[in-house]
């Protein structure tokens, strides 16, 4: 028993020291997750652009890294910060005119993605609404249209929450945000055209 016992002790020493090197890296991924937005928001894209080059190196590295242990690399604590890195990946995606990549451009599974995607629908929000302060309504459609595509494909997933932790509250806020969005775009574009 004390040989099994000592292997055990090993295996467990080892996955402990590859959680904390993960939850490590997952709060650097937030982080620079969070400088992304930012700087889109203060509109200094090829910075952004720089810096989500980082960002995506540090996301692919930690999948990697997590490879032989997938019990981590699936778990909710690698899930939130992939899902930043998706958000503020995608949100420069948008920014730039960009298609959205997918989950295998961005290296991270599925269900982070996913959830990156509902996530993205806020930011969107308040891009557009930023485009409706500076006069650029064709643009602010843009992102409506983005927000749209968004919110159906993750409202057809029919899958149970256990599969998709989260992605069901995430399109029911979406439709929330996008329904707000559009009344609000809408209203801008009637006083516009009452006032001519």
């Amino acid at each position: 028993m004390e040989k099994a016992f000592a292997s055990i002790e090993q295996y467990l020493r080892e996955r402990d020291a590859v959680r904390e090197e993960a939850i490590k890296v997952t709060r650097d991924i937030v982080r620079a997750s969070k400088a992304v937005v930012s700087l889109v928001f203060r509109k200094e894209l090829e910075e952004a652009e720089r810096k989500a080059g980082e960002l995506e190196l540090l996301a692919r590295q930690l999948a990697e890294r997590l490879r032989g242990y997938p019990d981590l690399l699936y778990s909710g604590l690698v899930y939130n910060g992939l899902s930043e890195y998706v958000e503020a990946a995608l949100l420069l995606d948008a920014a730039r005119g960009r298609e959205l990549r997918g989950h295998e451009e961005l290296g991270v599974p599925p269900v982070p993605y996913l959830q990156g995607l509902g996530d993205l629908v806020g930011e969107l929000r308040r891009l557009a609404l930023e485009k409706v302060k500076a006069g650029e309504i064709a643009e602010a459609w843009r992102l409506i249209g983005v927000m749209e595509a968004i919110y159906f494909n993750l409202s057809r997933l029919e899958y149970p929450e256990s599969l998709i932790p989260g992605v069901k509250h995430k399109a029911d806020v979406a439709r929330r945000l996008l329904d707000e969005t559009i009344a609000l775009v809408v209203h801008v574009e009637s006083l516009a055209r009452s006032r001519q």
